[in-house]
C-alpha cells in the first residue's frame, strides 16, 4: 500500500472544486494508494510522472517506488492542466 501525498498547489486545485466533481476526484486519489498505476494511467513524456483523467479533468502524480509514495502535483481541467 501506497502513501498519499498532496502537495500544496494540488490541494488549492481541489479546493476550487464542486462537491460532485470534488467526490469524483477525491475518490480515484483514494484509489491511488492500493494501485499507483490503474487501467488508464499514462505515463507523461515532458515530465516526469503519470496522469490519469476523471471526467475533464486530469489528476497528475509522482511515484516513488522505494519510499512506497503517490505524490499528487497538479488537479486542472484538461485545457489546462499541461500550462
Amino acid at each position: 500500500m501506497y502513501r498519499l501525498k498532496v502537495i500544496a498547489q494540488a490541494q488549492k486545485d481541489l479546493d476550487t472544486f464542486q462537491a460532485k466533481a470534488f467526490e469524483k476526484i477525491k475518490k480515484r486519489i483514494l484509489s491511488l494508494s492500493h494501485n499507483p498505476r490503474p487501467f488508464g494511467a499514462i505515463k507523461l513524456t515532458q515530465e516526469e510522472g503519470y496522469r490519469i483523467r476523471v471526467g475533464d479533468y486530469r489528476i497528475l502524480y509522482r511515484i516513488d517506488d522505494k519510499l512506497k509514495e503517490v505524490i499528487v502535483y497538479r488537479i486542472k481541467h484538461r485545457k489546462e492542466v499541461y500550462r
